[in-house]
């Protein structure tokens, strides 16, 4: 993980400056950028998000992002997997999807990296959840474990393979074990 020097700048002064390979996400006052993702953390990302939209998008009821910049409450975070209520996703005047997402998403997905802090992850997450997530998934694909945090609820924790992961009520339609989830690394 990378952290810029102590200079700190405003949250408009980050949004003007370009984009970095990883993204950089800007909290309390500082630059942090985000690992570069490697094999598992990707193959989670890009089987997770189709698998939800599979269910949820042709009902327009959700639509998952993957690295979306979501900048809420005086921070820029970008989860590997945003997902966002179908009426709640910001839209240009001709219909189309925004390119600026200044909401938080109402799920928010994050897959831990070897090299990441499970503290900032984990502070990301209840970020989201002080401003209006429903739900927060912390994948570990090390562990093969998922933590589930809730607005108003204890957090949750997943290992057993046969265990349905809970997902927020406007999901209830997507299921998905554990096992189902962590067998993707064998594809």
């Amino acid at each position: 993980m990378v952290q810029t020097p102590a200079q700190i700048i405003t949250l408009e002064q980050f949004l003007e400056l370009p984009e970095t390979e990883p993204a950089s996400e800007y909290i309390d006052g500082s630059i942090i950028q985000k690992p570069m993702p490697q094999g598992e953390h990707s193959v989670i990302q890009t089987e997770l998000s189709p698998a939800i939209n599979l269910i949820l998008k042709p009902q327009k009821i959700a639509r998952a992002f993957s690295e979306l910049r979501c900048t809420f409450g005086g921070r820029s975070i970008v989860p590997d997997i945003s997902v966002f209520c179908w009426d709640k996703i910001p839209r240009q005047e001709n219909g189309r999807v925004a390119n600026v997402f200044a909401i938080a998403p109402d799920w928010t997905i994050e897959i831990l990296s070897p090299d990441q802090s499970q503290t900032k992850v984990i502070k990301n997450i209840l970020h989201c959840l002080n401003y209006g997530t429903q739900m927060g998934w912390l994948i570990d694909p090390q562990e093969q474990s998922i933590f589930v945090y809730f607005p108003d609820q204890p957090t949750a924790f997943y290992d057993q393979p046969n265990a349905r992961l809970p997902v927020p009520e406007f999901a209830k339609d997507f299921h998905l074990t554990v096992k189902e989830l962590f067998d993707w690394l064998l594809e």
